[in-house]
């Protein structure tokens, strides 16, 4: 059950952080949208997913790892698309 949480928490802070990613930009997000809100989703499950699973297994606290499954997903999908825009031009 609470992998299934941590999966519906990380695509909303996908959706929500591809908005915001595509405020930051003005609409020009590097890929169309239909894909700019399946990369972000994609990129803060992952991301969500290896917080909640190697933040533990390299002996560190468990505030540690909710802090980091509540902070490095949001941050990590403007960084993509970042990536993204770079790597096309």
């Amino acid at each position: 059950m609470e992998i299934v949480l941590l999966f519906a928490a990380m695509a909303a802070v996908g959706l929500i952080m591809t908005y915001v990613s595509k405020l930051i930009w003005k609409g020009e997000l590097p890929v169309g949208m239909p894909n700019a809100y399946l990369v972000g989703v994609v990129t803060a499950i992952v991301v969500g997913l290896l917080d909640w699973y190697v933040i533990p297994a390299m002996g560190f606290s468990d505030t540690l790892k909710y802090l980091g499954v509540a902070f490095e997903p949001a941050l990590s999908v403007p960084l993509v698309f970042w990536i993204i825009k770079k790597a096309k031009n």
